[in-house]
């Protein structure tokens, strides 16, 4: 190999390099470094890509407009590529080129200036967001649409498995940090502006941040920003929903109840019992099995009516809580034989239960915001207990109360009476949440430690009560 072979790679190597330094400066710092900047402008120039490639005003639809040819460059251009050929064969340039068009898109995406946000640069940005989700192989939207807690990377997306680098972590990860950033900038311009333009709302994806949003405008929205603004709620509500529905249903409903007969049909069956219990009928001579009598699996359970009084504190502190909480009522109001009750409080007390079945009429009925007094609460709590053996409550809040003692001698006072009494933090999806000390303190005294935020261990503890 000659000097000049030697040399090749290295050279290369040495552009890319300039590349990737000249993202972190940017990512990390947001300045321009001159010296970065026109040696990455000399990179860029030798592999002939346009210069408006390193220009952060410019955005990727822009830049494909203009360049047709980019466009496919840019579709799956951080998906894992193929193997070479041969061992020792590596396309040089080409990483120096997929080096270039990465930095676009990621500094498009990741680097924003600060102050207010019209609705132009939202859209710009979601169209940015949208070529770095084809990036990874995915459609426009699907990662900002994924969660945390999901099962893992949209079976769409193409950026799992194969060669190195192995994507399938990465990806869920983005999402959330895509959804973040988008929340922010929805944050920091006039929403009603971005509702009243439907290109605008189409493009919008539903998360907490955006609904706490809507929620504390809705009474100031109407025509065209009012109907974009219950659509993002009902689609946020039912994904949700979805969620929690199958937690809840994995659940028993109850004990088998031995004295129901159990049903003589087919998926009944108790095959192996049967097959037991006639085993005195087999023919040796004949090698056949004769049943004269089938068993059948009991399947009826035992249920005791339940009443499930939920309350929550809707001050805004509490807004991730107050939106899981409804829905979650809504669905254990779905369960025979379970009696839901929804109260909604800050300084003053709603009951919600006529709506406890349609958390978006429900949600849509809340008054985020204010103070927060308890007793407004308790007053419309306590009279819904009338079977105390029969009754839980559940009481989800900070507990950062200015009436502290009363408030905690009727919750001690529902203790003693054999209800079930659980308080709870916050229910959110990341479990974390500030709970006043003194309270934290007394229901551990009291014997009903505060259930840590995470919704699923509230499921549990329902669950475990009402089967």
């Amino acid at each position: 190999m000659t000097d000049e072979a030697r040399a090749e790679p290295n050279a290369q190597e040495n552009r890319r390099q300039v590349l990737y330094w000249r993202l972190l400066a940017r990512l990390f710092n947001g300045e321009e470094q001159a010296s970065l900047e026109s040696a990455s402008l000399a990179v860029v120039e030798d592999l002939g890509l346009p210069p408006a490639l390193l220009d952060p005003g410019t955005s990727v639809d822009s830049l494909v407009q203009r360049h047709p040819d980019l466009a496919t460059e840019f579709d799956g251009l951080m998906t894992p590529e193929p193997a070479p050929a041969e061992e020792g064969e590596t396309d040089r340039e080409g990483e120096v080129r997929r080096a270039a068009l990465a930095s676009k898109v990621l500094l498009n995406v990741f680097v924003q200036e600060p102050g207010a946000v019209t609705a132009g640069q939202l859209a710009r940005w979601q169209s940015d967001a949208g070529w770095l989700e084809r990036a990874f192989g995915c459609r426009p939207g699907e990662l900002r649409g994924a969660r945390p807690a999901g099962p893992g990377v949209n079976p769409t997306c193409t950026g799992a498995g194969g060669p190195s680098p192995d994507l399938s972590r990465l990806i869920p990860e983005i999402g959330p940090e895509l959804g973040a950033i988008e929340a922010d900038l929805v944050d920091r311009m006039r929403l009603r502006e971005v509702l009243a333009d439907q290109q605008l709302a189409d493009q919008l994806t539903p998360s907490m941040s955006l609904i706490e949003q809507l929620l504390r405008d809705k009474d100031n929205l109407s025509g065209l920003a009012l109907a974009n603004a219950k659509d993002l709620i009902r689609r946020f509500v039912d994904e949700v929903a979805g969620v929690l529905r199958t937690q809840v249903e994995r659940a028993t409903v109850g004990p088998i109840d031995r004295s129901v007969p159990p049903k003589r049909v087919f998926r009944n069956l108790d095959l192996d019992r049967t097959i037991w219990k006639n085993l005195t009928n087999w023919s040796p001579e004949e090698e056949r099995l004769y049943v004269d009598r089938l068993y059948y699996r009991q399947t009826a359970r035992k249920t005791t009516p339940q009443r499930l009084i939920v309350v929550v504190d809707q001050s805004g502190s509490m807004v991730d809580s107050m939106v899981n909480c409804t829905i979650l009522a809504s669905i254990f109001a779905g369960l025979p034989k379970v009696d839901v009750h929804l109260v909604a409080y800050d300084t003053r007390a709603l009951d919600l239960t006529p709506w406890v079945h349609d958390p978006f009429e429900t949600l849509l009925r809340t008054n985020l915001g204010g103070g927060t007094d308890g007793t407004a609460a308790m007053a419309l709590a306590q009279p819904k207990i009338t079977e105390p053996r029969n009754s839980v409550v559940v009481w989800i809040s900070d507990f950062y109360e200015w009436q502290r003692e009363p408030l905690f001698e009727s919750m001690a006072a529902i203790h003693r009476s054999g209800a079930k009494f659980i308080p709870v933090g916050s229910v959110n999806s990341s479990g974390r949440g500030s709970v006043n000390p003194w309270f934290r303190e007394r229901f551990k005294d009291l014997g009903t430690p505060v259930i840590s935020g995470h919704i699923k261990k509230l499921v549990q503890e329902l669950k475990t009560f009402l089967t």
